[in-house]
């Protein structure tokens, strides 16, 4: 199956062709920008070597997606969510966390209301 044709960064000025929205140099600009002026937090120290830690350890737990798994689906997880965001009185708790696949995440924290839902 052929793949779809690059298309230019949506970064002004940018000439350069990409498979995403941003070419990999603007693409670092733009997820930079995000955490100094729109996030309420500095993801660096919320997520250390601690968080890095608990979900190694959680997802070894939990390999597969919780979400895709109560649908009736067997999905490999790659990712772990907060059930209650830190930001709203959530922990790194066990019971607070859920591991999940990367489309899953992406719809869950849509949905809530966070990052891609602000566009």
């Amino acid at each position: 199956m052929p793949k779809k044709p690059r298309k230019p960064c949506a970064f002004p000025g940018c000439p350069n062709l990409t498979d995403k929205r941003y070419c990999a140099e603007h693409e670092k600009v733009i997820n930079d920008r995000y955490n100094k002026y729109e996030r309420p937090y500095d993801s660096s120290v919320r997520y250390g070597k601690e968080w890095k830690r608990i979900r190694n350890h959680y997802i070894k737990q939990h390999p597969l997606c919780e979400e895709c798994k109560r649908n009736g689906k067997l999905t490999v997880a790659t990712e772990v969510h907060h059930i209650v965001p830190l930001g709203n009185g959530g922990t790194h708790d066990d019971k607070n966390l859920m591991s999940l696949c990367k489309p899953c995440h992406s719809r869950i924290t849509a949905e809530s209301g966070d990052r891609w839902s602000r566009k």
